[in-house]
């Protein structure tokens, strides 16, 4: 569901991680908004996106809609102003778990070639701004 977001990165570790004694997982997070009203749509295109997230190799693959996204400024921003959602969207906050950071590559390459992903695609009537998406890669640091 994210384009070709995912070709464009590098397998870079950083210092302060262990790579050796890692032996967590290694999670790809993305939060995006989504047209309130597109809601069931984007479920339909993200359930066949899951099918092929897992079957060329994600361990887990979560797509989660917020309900209850207000923040206290005085505290913390909202994912709502991370994105700079409209008042007629809501965001998106979504997930995969792979193996390690070269598993996260090497199933993403596979998944960018897959034609099916282009195919859930409509680029005259996107369901997403990338644009307004954040996107990023995460060592397990922590999971009970």
């Amino acid at each position: 569901m994210r384009g070709g977001q995912f070709a464009r990165h590098s397998t870079v570790v950083p210092s302060f991680i262990d790579q050796k004694s890692s032996t967590g997982r290694y999670i790809d997070g993305w939060v995006f908004p989504v047209a309130k009203d597109r809601i069931d749509e984007y479920r339909r295109i993200a359930e066949k996106a899951a099918l092929i997230w897992k079957e060329h190799g994600a361990l887990d693959y979560w797509e989660c809609v917020g309900d209850d996204l207000q923040a206290d400024e005085q505290w913390h921003a909202s994912f709502l102003q991370l994105v700079q959602a409209k008042p007629e969207e809501t965001v998106i906050f979504a997930w995969a778990v792979f193996e390690s950071q070269e598993h996260r590559d090497q199933v993403n390459e596979k998944i960018m070639a897959d034609p099916r992903l282009q195919e859930l695609m409509d680029p005259e009537k996107p369901l997403l701004d990338y644009q307004r998406m954040a996107h990023g890669g995460f060592t397990q640091l922590v999971h009970t």
